[in-house]
């Protein structure tokens, strides 16, 4: 392969200079084992600020690294012994970063276990550490034509909000056993029992979160798309003041992850983790600053889970692609 510069205005190839990564998510159908599909050749020069759909931008990280742990054997045969051939006895990877921002899905992805949110309580609710029971909740006009930003909850009960307020969407627990949570399965319920039979259980733990940038005629503006698009309307609306997580917990969060170096001579190096979930508890990082200030980072840690790669049918963990500069030699 050359290095140099080539004939009729070819320039020679050259490793890629980045500065930091963009990390992006998208959500797996736990129930189904179904990955999303990031297709490099379709959709690999998407615009940083603006990913195709499902994914969503979770901004910067540092302190990417990848980390191959697969392991590679040798047969032999004879006396003494020779290596004929190799094989590939153990296939693993995992993925450490740390989040350049927190938010409800930069929280969920490093926590480890369910993240919930923590939700208006009740007057004289006693105290929780995840959140006394919860206020009830505001549902959504029937037939009101509410959409990913915009929640119709109706005249009367749109006093009941304010804005600035943050909000989560979402069904009622009614008895539901499995995978619950619109959009992103959010926690795993064994049985009404282990929820307490808490009406308010899926609104707790989903992921399917806002803000309210503004109220008008009855309904609620958010200053982003709920992850689970437009909601039907016998979902409900719970008031939250913020979000919690916690050191153990038997649930294992999984996301598809797509991050993305953009090198400063046009070219891009993409990689693709179709399934990864926590391998670690929530952790952060401070970064010192100026004076006593330190910046306070979320430090995760992931390890990759295999999917079908329908070209040959090989079980993989990763997809890197590389895409070039104009005009470089390749």
């Amino acid at each position: 392969m050359s290095t140099t510069v080539t004939a009729v205005g070819l320039v020679g190839a050259a490793a890629p200079v980045t500065r930091m990564v963009r990390a992006y998510f998208a959500p797996v159908n736990r129930a189904a084992g179904a990955p999303t599909v990031f297709d490099a050749a379709q959709s690999g020069g998407f615009a940083l600020s603006a990913p195709p759909a499902p994914w969503v931008d979770l901004g910067w990280c540092t302190k990417f690294a990848r980390k191959s742990e697969t392991k590679i054997g040798a047969l032999t045969t004879g006396a003494p012994a020779v290596v004929q051939s190799q094989v590939v006895t153990q296939v693993e990877a995992t993925v450490q970063l740390e989040f350049e921002s927190w938010g409800k899905l930069q929280l969920a992805l490093a926590a480890g276990s369910q993240q919930m949110n923590l939700l208006q309580t009740a007057t004289g609710a006693a105290a929780n550490g995840s959140g006394g029971t919860a206020a009830q909740a505001v549902p959504l006009a029937a037939g009101s034509g509410s959409t990913a930003t915009s929640l119709n909850v109706g005249a009367a009960a749109v006093a009941q909000f304010q804005v600035g307020q943050l909000v989560s969407v979402d069904e009622d627990y009614v008895a539901q056993v499995g995978f619950v949570g619109s959009g992103v399965s959010a926690a795993y319920v064994s049985s009404p029992a282990s929820v307490g039979g808490d009406i308010n259980y899926i609104r707790r733990v989903s992921l399917n979160v806002g803000r309210v940038v503004s109220i008008a005629n009855g309904a609620l503006q958010l200053g982003a798309p709920l992850l689970a698009g437009a909601p039907p309307s016998g979902m409900q609306v719970s008031s939250l003041l913020g979000f919690v997580d916690r050191e153990g917990g038997g649930f294992f969060q999984e996301w598809s992850g797509l991050f993305v170096m953009d090198g400063e001579q046009g070219d891009r190096v993409i990689y693709h983790y179709p399934r990864l979930q926590a391998m670690q508890g929530s952790a952060e990082v401070a970064e010192p600053l100026a004076g006593p200030l330190e910046k306070v980072k979320l430090a995760g840690a992931f390890r990759a889970l295999p999917v079908k790669d329908y070209n040959d049918g090989e079980m993989v963990l990763c997809f890197r692609s590389y895409l070039p500069g104009a005009m470089r030699a390749v």
